[in-house]
């Protein structure tokens, strides 16, 4: 066979070269792009902090508002509470500023970054707005890979102007892992035969598939980082967690031989947001449940889905997880409808300390249809008859892989 010809099927390990682009702050470095003079600025990006708002969540903070504490899916009076807004205290050195969500020009600016990626990877995966994998197994080498992935980093800072962390490894899960590993604006190299290396200290809670659920039950096996998950024994991970446990324990070895493959339509979108601890306070709960409501809502809707069942999800203490769903009479894109049904099946938790409120669509369709609301199927608007999903005990279903930003960011559309 030729010197350089592959046979057919996945690429060998030693030849596989995988990035991982995560767009750092991304609606905030969008809003720095347009208005340069808030650069170094503690910046929030969110909803409901105008008057006559009650209503609103963080969307995404800059590193310098983090530094107050303000965080992406955090009620926005929190975040009020951390970090005033400078328009309210204009001589107060410890307030921020705050920009609402403008999803049409992020879209925009995603879009001239996407356009540099497909330019230069063999194949691209697009996760987010601001996060993509990309397969440049045959457009560069381990040798210059270090500068191939600075040069990606270079483009998309020149002529897009916002920064990007990257990550290069021999599969998905390790070059997610390396850009995480270096933000803001990293680039993190890890070539095959130090894999193992790198991932061996990384905390078992970051590791790809692993949910805070997982994180716990893992932990509770004496499984604290990566390096103890892939010097489990496999038949034990097996027989505690089914097919996963071994998944897991190939990911924490580097063994991960998804190809970067674009991706078809997903089953369900999902946002979720945890609070600093338990709360009694139930109508902060509600609070949140409604922002994440609208972004799920929002979110559907510009990816053209219809749903047929709206749900929550509730993780109470120590962390047990409920979720509820109720099933709709056909496939509608209401809003409204998302806002109340997942405000009705919360009643249930109305006594109860919450840690974690989530709200779901799933069952989508993405298919042209005429009917958006429930009046489209002659009905009376009544949602019908609600189900219980159960407790699942774990987040997987709520943690997919299109659901995700690394940098912790939430939108209108993607709260994270």
């Amino acid at each position: 066979m030729p010197a350089g010809e592959r046979l057919p099927g996945v690429p060998d390990r030693e030849e596989r070269i995988v990035l991982h682009v995560d767009m750092d702050c991304f609606y905030a470095s969008c809003e720095r792009r347009r208005d340069p003079e808030l650069e170094g600025e503690p910046l929030v990006v969110g909803m409901g902090y105008e008057d006559g708002q009650t209503v609103g969540a963080v969307a995404t903070a800059s590193y310098e508002a983090r530094e107050y504490g303000v965080e992406s899916a955090q009620a926005i009076s929190a975040a009020l509470d951390r970090l005033p807004r400078k328009a309210d205290e204009p001589d107060n050195p410890d307030a921020g500023y705050y920009r609402p969500v403008d999803m049409d020009y992020y879209q925009e600016v995603a879009s001239e970054v996407k356009a540099i990626l497909y330019e230069l990877g063999d194949t691209v995966r697009e996760v987010s707005v601001d996060e993509a994998y990309l397969d440049v197994t045959d457009r560069t080498a381990w040798e210059v890979a270090e500068g191939f992935g600075r040069h990606v980093k270079q483009r998309i800072a020149r002529e897009v102007g916002v920064p990007a962390s990257v990550g290069v490894a021999p599969d998905m899960s390790t070059a997610k892992l390396a850009s995480d590993y270096d933000k803001p604006d990293g680039l993190v190299v890890v070539r095959p035969d130090g894999v193992r290396e790198f991932l061996a200290p990384i905390d078992i809670a970051d590791v790809h598939g692993v949910g805070p659920v997982r994180a716990r039950e893992l932990r509770d096996l004496g499984v604290e980082t990566a390096g103890d998950l892939a010097d489990a024994d496999p038949y034990e991970l097996e027989a505690e967690f089914g097919d996963r446990g071994r998944e897991l324990h190939r990911r924490a070895r580097g063994e991960d031989d998804r190809p970067v493959e674009p991706r078809g339509d997903p089953k369900s979108l999902s946002r979720e947001s945890s609070f600093d601890g338990p709360t009694d306070d139930f109508d902060a709960v509600r609070e949140q449940a409604a922002a994440l409501a609208e972004a799920v809502a929002d979110r559907a809707s510009r990816k053209n889905a219809f749903y047929r069942t709206i749900g929550v999800k509730v993780v109470t203490p120590p962390y047990d997880v409920h979720t509820r769903a109720e099933s709709l009479p056909g496939p509608v894109d209401d809003p409204d409808l998302v806002h109340e049904v997942s405000q009705d099946l919360l009643d249930e938790f109305a006594d109860d300390a919450v840690r974690k409120v989530g709200v779901r669509v799933s069952n989508l369709d993405f298919s042209e249809r005429d009917q958006a609301s429930l009046a489209g199927f002659g009905g009376d608007g009544s949602s019908g008859d609600s189900e219980s999903e159960g407790d699942t005990g774990d987040d997987r279903d709520w943690t997919r892989e299109d659901e995700t930003e690394g940098d912790g960011q939430a939108s209108l559309g993607e709260f994270e």
